[in-house]
């Protein structure tokens, strides 16, 4: 559709620019229109909505149409004569009966959702019972002022509870009526964007001060205690092995002592448990979580995640971690961070210190370090030829330099120009794309080339051989994210992939209903199976890279729920199960220096360390069972984090 002069225009920013915007007016007829039009990153989305409303100005009627980055975005839903509810998407079709609850659109330009929002206001304490399922309700909080076109504008800060894992932020005018959502990507009246980093900072404010209170709650002396674990199977992963009727006893902290089972006496007031059918194991990593939600972190802990790499986060939130985390005040993994550098450009990438030449590329590097984080993370839409002057200034800091591969250059130029590490399996697939997608890498086409082509790409050749070899004999790190690309280029909305579905049952409904995609938009007479064909070359070039000697640390991109997941691709790319296993323990332990701390279970070192029921060595999928997470020595009940994180029971 096309707005009309005057519509109601809102943008979509970030502190890297704009990416998008979206328009609503009344149509003629008197149904409400929304517009929508945004690329970021080169991922597009073109969509529209055309909105019924009753005499109580309910939503009656919806219709959307386009497309976004997961899909036909096609979505309708009518009520009849009779009162029933129907509604159709590219996922799933249903009706019922309306009554006094809402329809929860599955997609739809982001605008639509204020009618939700002004529903949930008008209700109050009582929320609102959703379509096809759950019920939401809002909390006011505090009102501050910001800057406009007209001057000083007093906006609420609420948060709504239902449509996701944790209570999710947004902002109300003076009237109670959706004004705009604040984040590392804002919605907000054209403007007005200037506002966004600003009232991000008092959202954040807001949620800390939640959080904290439940990290309380779990980082208490009585979770302190001496605790002994016997006769348990226990993951070695220094020597990559599983090894029964094991004992370990953690105290201070710490593992106090490990040996065989029945050999460890347990101290005056420890808690001793039973650990046959159990397996204990170093706590994992994630390392591609990009760390900054306060409810994602506890969330991870609840799914045995101790420890993290963040290939990209902002300095303030990353500091703010750090220093939340060291005070007791947020229940988080422990980890390292990166911040990214992009060039400045349409499509850099959101949160990036963005430069304009090879001096600022340094300048942001010295940057990076005087905050005293991990490494830096250069991306797309970077100028090749400032990537060897940026890495050298890193290096000579101490930091870690790793990243997307820059259009124009292809793996192994990054690599030579001093990359330590390449994330994402699709640009490692860039070495055999022709020159033309890798020329338009910092577009759609860092997925649509891989897709297109992958299938054909012959993995054993003599050129992909060579490729591997360098890479191993330059110790080049591997973040492979297979899951980004699983549900993207398999799924076609009948099922949730397999990352999701063991907890598509505890998740709450609008989440799980998410989870189902239609995949990514068909293209050029390509098929849904051809782009299955090139995700299967991709776990293939996983498996060929780990048969080189290359090193994979395990990585997600996501909540960190698809960690395990990622594992069990490893093993379907020949990865032996404790292998797989390294790749989210000992493997990024070293990549990041904490090695000497963490990452396996010794005598001396933190007791980062899960407890899962099952046997792990027999079933990887076994790892998502967690019983009990030891953080920094605490002892924290799995079920209790889990309900603490959204999550209303064990996961399949």
């Amino acid at each position: 559709m096309t707005p009309p002069a005057g519509a109601r225009h809102y943008t979509i920013s970030s502190t890297a620019g704009k990416h998008g915007d979206i328009w609503s007016w009344t149509m003629p007829d008197g149904r409400v229109a929304y517009r929508m039009s945004m690329s970021l990153r080169g991922w597009v989305t073109e969509d529209d909505e055309l909105i019924t409303l009753d005499a109580r100005q309910r939503t009656t009627a919806i219709a959307i149409r386009g497309f976004t980055d997961s899909g036909d975005a096609t979505e309708d839903f009518a009520v009849d004569a009779k009162g029933v509810a129907h509604w159709k998407t590219v996922v799933d079709s249903g009706s019922a009966p309306f009554g006094d609850k809402r329809y929860n659109s599955y997609g739809g330009p982001w605008l639509a959702a204020e009618r939700d929002v002004e529903a949930l206001v008008a209700a109050g304490d009582k929320g609102i019972d959703l379509l096809p399922t759950g019920h939401a309700t809002i909390a006011l909080r505090q009102t501050v002022q910001i800057d406009g076109p007209q001057g000083p504008k007093p906006v609420t800060l609420a948060y709504i509870t239902g449509l996701g894992f944790a209570p999710s932020p947004v902002w109300l005018d003076s009237d109670r009526h959706f004004f705009g959502n604040a984040g590392i990507i804002s919605l907000l009246p054209e403007g007005y964007e200037k506002n966004g980093p600003r009232m991000k900072d008092i959202q954040d404010k807001a949620t800390a001060d939640m959080v904290r209170d439940i990290a309380h709650q779990f980082l208490s002396a009585a979770n302190r205690t001496p605790t002994l674990i016997d006769n348990v199977l226990m993951f070695d992963s220094v020597a990559g092995r599983y090894l029964p009727g094991r004992a370990v006893l953690i105290a201070d902290g710490k593992v106090a002592a490990e040996g065989p089972a029945g050999s460890i006496a347990a101290p005056a007031g420890a808690t001793v448990i039973d650990g046959r059918g159990k397996t204990l194991l170093p706590g994992l990593w994630d390392s591609h979580q990009h760390v900054g939600d306060d409810w994602n972190l506890l969330q991870n802990v609840a799914t045995g995640m101790t420890n993290y790499r963040s290939p990209g986060s902002m300095i303030d939130e990353a500091l703010s971690i750090y220093k939340r985390r060291a005070a007791g005040d947020l229940l988080a993994p422990d980890g390292k961070i990166s911040v990214i550098i992009d060039r400045k450009d349409p499509l850099a990438a959101q949160g990036a210190l963005t430069v304009s030449s090879a001096a600022e590329a340094i300048a942001a590097v010295d940057k990076i370090k005087a905050a005293g984080l991990w490494g830096v993370k250069f991306y797309t839409s970077m100028n090749p030829a400032w990537i060897a002057p940026a890495a050298a200034e890193a290096h000579r800091l101490g930091l870690h330099v790793h990243g997307h591969v820059p259009a124009g250059m292809r793996p192994l130029d990054a690599v030579r120009a001093g990359y330590d590490e390449v994330t994402h399996i699709n640009f490692i697939m860039m070495q055999a794309m022709p020159q033309d997608v890798v020329d338009k890498a910092n577009t759609a086409a860092r997925l649509e080339g891989p897709a297109k082509y992958g299938k054909d790409v012959d993995l054993d050749s003599p050129a992909m051989k060579a490729f591997y070899a360098e890479l191993a004999t330059r110790h080049t790190i591997i973040d492979p994210t297979l899951t980004v690309w699983e549900p993207l280029m398999t799924s076609d909305g009948s099922i949730i992939s397999p990352e999701y579905a063991p907890f598509a049952d505890i998740a709450p409904p609008s989440v799980a209903r998410g989870w189902k995609i239609g995949g990514y938009p068909l293209f050029g007479g390509l098929t849904r199976a051809d782009f299955r064909k090139s995700f299967d070359k991709m776990v293939g070039l996983v498996g060929r890279l780990n048969q080189a000697g290359v090193p994979i640390v395990a990585g997600t991109d996501g909540y960190g729920l698809e960690l395990v997941r990622e594992l069990e691709l490893y093993q379907q790319a020949g990865l032996s199960n404790a292998a797989a296993l390294q790749t989210a323990t000992i493997i990024p332990a070293r990549m990041t220096g904490m090695a000497d701390r963490t990452g396996s279970i010794a005598p001396g070192k933190t007791a980062d360390i899960i407890l899962v029921d099952g046997d792990v060595s027999k079933d990887l999928g076994n790892l998502r069972h967690v019983n009990i997470v030891f953080l920094d020595g605490y002892r924290l009940s799995g079920q209790a984090l889990r309900q603490a994180s959204g999550l209303s029971g064990m996961p399949k």
